[in-house]
């Protein structure tokens, strides 16, 4: 079976988490080793009890300091996203799934599909100062790539241009699957796209900003 899945009853609905079996064996080698133990581990061991409490990465509302983001026209992800919406029209309900389930089938560096992932307060010191609760933070990766040897944490949003804090949601992301797997954040780069544009940015040079309560702005 080259695509392996399972749907998660998670907070917020169904997630379906779905890997490529042969790409993830043929990218995820040496030091990506730790990812493809992870993503395999999942499977069967993927703590769902985090997921139905606790804040979520996708309801953050405050910008990061340091971010640069890039703003690319006509990135191959977008191409990706248009042949997606139009191959899987008709097969799929949701415009995530369209795009998803068409990258993971045709595109060589896409490995997996929402892929849950959590952060323990322990885990950061900022954690407790910011969310103000011992619950875990969690959330499920759109899109996970592995491209010039590194992961790639992607959002497909439908109106990127319109977000204003996607890349604190990613940036998020990124983190927790650092914690992980026990790889550092320069090794992790970041994005968010839609069918017309798509914007880039590095993990690791963003930093949290100083505010007293982050649920303040969830």
């Amino acid at each position: 079976m080259v695509i392996r899945q399972i749907g998660f009853d998670h907070k917020g609905g169904w997630y379906h988490y779905r890997i490529h079996t042969l790409k993830t064996s043929e990218l995820c080698k040496d030091r990506l080793f730790e990812l493809r133990q992870f993503l395999e581990e999942m499977f069967k061991d993927c703590p769902h009890h985090y997921f139905q409490r606790g804040p979520r990465s996708s309801t953050l509302k405050f910008k990061l300091d340091n971010l640069d983001l890039k703003h690319v026209k006509n990135h191959d992800l977008c191409d990706w996203t248009s042949h997606g919406l139009e191959q899987n029209r008709s097969i799929y309900k949701t415009a995530h799934s369209k795009v998803q389930v068409f990258m993971l089938e045709n595109d060589d560096k896409t490995i997996a599909v929402e892929i849950p992932l959590w952060l323990k307060p322990e885990e950061v010191e900022f954690y407790q100062s910011l969310f103000k609760t011992n619950e875990p933070l969690t959330g499920h990766i759109d899109l996970l790539r592995i491209e010039g040897n590194k992961i790639w944490v992607l959002d497909y949003k439908p109106k990127a241009r319109l977000e204003k804090f996607a890349a604190t949601q990613i940036y998020f992301y990124a983190l927790m699957l650092s914690k992980r797997i026990k790889i550092p954040l320069e090794k992790f780069r970041c994005g968010y796209f839609d069918d017309q544009d798509c914007y880039l940015f590095r993990p690791d040079e963003c930093s949290i900003p100083k505010m007293k309560n982050i649920s303040d702005f969830c």
